[in-house]
């Protein structure tokens, strides 16, 4: 008999007294058996076991599959079979023709629909469909001498038939037809709810069923959920607890799969309503982090972000909220060096945007014009012009003092001759310094391209955002709710800086300036993202402080936002020596970039410098030592300021010795070739240019040497030169360009 996989057979076969059919047949389940029973015996102790169903434990079930219990199939909605029809015989000629002798099989393409088994062809005994409610039961074929590998479908008049071409097509079929029996049965039930206990342990019923099924499919989990959006849709008016309840009834689902969007309306609402519910954290935190990993644009699903941003707000508004939003994205970065997933930090960034502009949104459609930065300039500049009527005289010297640059004696006297450069154009620079107020009061530059740019159209990529530090911004209010959230997500950002396989991307992400104008209006936002800032202008990494800059002309960057005058400084251009230091140490330290610093904040510069700010005079010396200053009124202001402090002063004369070993170093005269010894080091290098003239000096060959990058500004003092043979020296990185 082809049925040794009863409970019976099992039992049986673990024992001694059984047939050698069933034990060639059911070989692997009795030892299985045999050393279950071994064990138990063995131990003798009591134990609390789950209640497992058999076919999930790989045991033979009367009328189941006696599949692998790791086999998974694949979720069938139509396919060829054969089919036979045996109606229920009601009379002696109905009984003749359902005999064996006179049965017949029809091959049919069958149909799985959600309610229904149809025919391609409905002819024959697939004439009229096959309801999922007519079937009693499925059961795999068990009668003796029956066809190979046939379901019978009980029916409430007959029995049908279905046959397979090989046992994997039989077992596919079968829990293909039990998964659509079921999934039927549930939604006929949760369609129309009365009671909700009775909804809720219907669809726990449900879930076990999708977890249970050996079917690996998109449908089987996906459906369920696609019920309990329709259910939640046709009835909004329900409880929390209700809604908690349905949330912990499908927990099971959503930490593998994905819900449908319609479902993450329902999950926002139960964070806004219930933001301190242990639903959010225990149920949606792997929610969140799978859509944070794997998900790869926002605006296919817009639902998405709007729960993780829900979801990060209702973490916030928990006891420590700030500590708990931390520790999250602490989580979502993990404990090594580098975060393994890529698409975190981009995820995090987007909602953070979307939610800062979300702060600003009821203040922007509050105003019928809400300010423009080119508005707030234009405002700003008004008064700007206001403070420029008022200092008129080009002085840069202490009260009550007319006279030029004075010095101690004549042997600390600067050599001003040195610097003089016959420059055509030179900015005029007005600066007024007073005794009650040491803060830049006017700031004029006359160029060649602001004379062609006197209509009053917007200002110059170099000249943007040139706001007096005395200007008012423009008063922006937040109502408290949309406060929390700004600074919720700022903390986020500032978090996000902190770790430094992020920075780069994080830099790169921020540098278009990706916030409403409002928010750059807004000195609270700028106070607190000034942190993030920071962490650029600190980093030594090119890719990240070169983030600074805007991303092409006539665009604003954080440079220009940040520095004395513009919009966001608040701290009288502590941030803007820093990015100033950094950039100088990168590859930065070019003459273009001194220019740049020369034509548009010249004034910052010699303030900070007179403050004692160590970055700032070492730039005004090098604005001096490359030239970048052409007026001789101008350099004579920066000759004040350098002279004023003692690190100043210090820094001038050693500026002035570099400049006479430079005229000794350039003198006409020495040879025109040079090949400095293998082995020889930047020392070498530099006691053998300080020994004599080299101002006819075209080719040098430091090949084989020792040397590296920290002599390059003993070769830049070289005229003449136009060959430099690097080959196989030690320079990695070379500090000029």
């Amino acid at each position: 008999m082809e049925g040794c996989g009863t409970a019976s057979n099992i039992a049986n076969c673990a024992g001694t007294s059984t047939s050698t059919n069933c034990k060639t047949r059911n070989s692997n389940n009795s030892i299985a058996m045999n050393a279950t029973c071994v064990k138990g015996e063995a131990r003798r102790r009591p134990s609390v076991v789950p209640a497992v169903p058999r076919h999930a434990a790989g045991l033979a079930v009367p009328g189941h599959p006696q599949g692998h219990p790791g086999v998974r199939y694949k979720l069938l909605h139509e396919g060829d079979l054969q089919l036979c029809l045996l109606r229920h015989p009601r009379s002696v000629l109905s009984k003749l023709l359902s005999s064996k002798l006179l049965r017949r099989w029809e091959p049919h393409r069958l149909v799985l629909t959600d309610s229904c088994i149809c025919s391609g062809t409905p002819t024959g005994y697939m004439e009229s469909s096959v309801s999922y409610v007519s079937i009693e039961d499925i059961q795999v074929l068990t009668w003796e001498n029956a066809p190979r590998n046939c379901l019978q479908l009980t029916l409430t008049d007959g029995t049908l038939l279905l046959q397979a071409a090989n046992i994997y097509q039989r077992d596919q079929w079968y829990h293909s037809l039990q998964w659509k029996k079921r999934v039927h049965s549930y939604h006929k039930i949760l369609q129309c709810p009365t009671r909700w206990d009775v909804a809720v342990k219907e669809l726990l019923g449900l879930v076990d069923t999708c977890l249970s099924s050996p079917l690996q499919d998109y449908a089987t989990h996906h459906i369920p959920l696609d019920i309990v959006a329709t259910l939640l849709s046709q009835n909004s008016q329900m409880s929390p607890l209700d809604h908690e309840s349905i949330i912990l009834a499908i927990a099971p689902l959503l930490e593998n799969y994905s819900p449908p969007p319609a479902l993450y309306d329902f999950f926002c609402q139960h964070c806004r309503d219930r933001p301190r519910s242990l639903v959010i954290v225990e149920v949606f935190t792997p929610v969140i982090q799978r859509i944070l990993k794997h998900n790869m644009d926002f605006g296919k699903c817009p639902r998405l972000r709007l729960f993780t941003q829900e979801y990060i707000l209702a973490l916030n508004g928990l006891n420590g909220g700030e500590q708990v939003v931390t520790k999250f994205i602490q989580s979502m970065h993990g404990p090594a060096v580098r975060c393994p997933h890529p698409r975190v930090l981009p995820n995090l960034v987007a909602v953070c945007l979307a939610a800062i502009y979300a702060c600003y949104e009821d203040f922007i459609n509050s105003r019928d014009n809400s300010p423009s930065l080119k508005e707030i300039r234009a405002g700003s500049q008004q008064q700007h012009g206001h403070h420029r009527k008022q200092s008129n005289t080009p002085q840069f010297l202490p009260p009550n003092d007319s006279s030029g640059p004075r010095f101690s004696d004549k042997e600390n006297q600067p050599p001003v001759s040195i610097f003089v450069s016959a420059a055509p154009m030179a900015p005029r620079v007005s600066v007024c310094h007073t005794k009650n107020d040491d803060r830049l009061a006017g700031l004029d530059f006359h160029t060649s391209v602001d004379n062609n740019n006197d209509g009053g159209g917007e200002p110059s990529l170099i000249d943007r955002l040139l706001v007096p530090l005395s200007s008012t911004p423009v008063p922006i209010k937040l109502s408290l709710h949309a406060e929390g959230v700004l600074v919720c997500y700022v903390q986020i950002l500032k978090t996000l800086s902190d770790y430094e396989d992020w920075r780069p991307a994080l830099a790169s992400l921020l540098q278009p300036i990706p916030f409403p104008h409002e928010a750059l209006a807004h000195r609270k936002f700028t106070k607190e993202l000034k942190y993030v800032i920071k962490h650029f202008a600190e980093d030594p990494r090119q890719e990240v402080h070169s983030c600074l800059f805007s991303v092409r002309a006539g665009k604003d960057g954080w440079f220009q936002l940040y520095s004395p005058g513009g919009i966001a400084c608040d701290d009288d251009g502590e941030l803007f020596a820093s990015m100033v230091r950094i950039l100088m140490c990168s590859c930065y330290k070019t003459r273009k970039f001194l220019l740049s610093l020369a034509d548009n904040k010249l004034g910052s510069c010699l303030l900070l410098a007179l403050r004692g700010n160590t970055t700032m005079t070492e730039i005004l010396c090098l604005m001096l030592e490359y030239f970048v200053i052409s007026s001789e009124e101008t350099r004579l202001q920066i000759l004040s300021t350098l002279q004023s402090t003692i690190t100043g002063r210090h820094m001038y004369e050693r500026l002035c010795e570099r400049q006479r070993e430079l005229c000794e170093l350039q003198k006409k005269g020495g040879p025109t070739r040079l090949t400095l010894p293998s082995k020889s080091t930047d020392a070498d290098l530099a006691k053998l240019l300080g020994s004599g003239s080299f101002g006819n000096l075209e080719s040098l060959s430091l090949a084989f040497t020792h040397v590296t990058g920290a002599s390059a500004h003993l070769l830049i003092k070289l005229p003449a030169l136009r060959h430099l043979n690097l080959w196989s020296t030690q320079v990695i990185r070379w500090p000029y360009r």
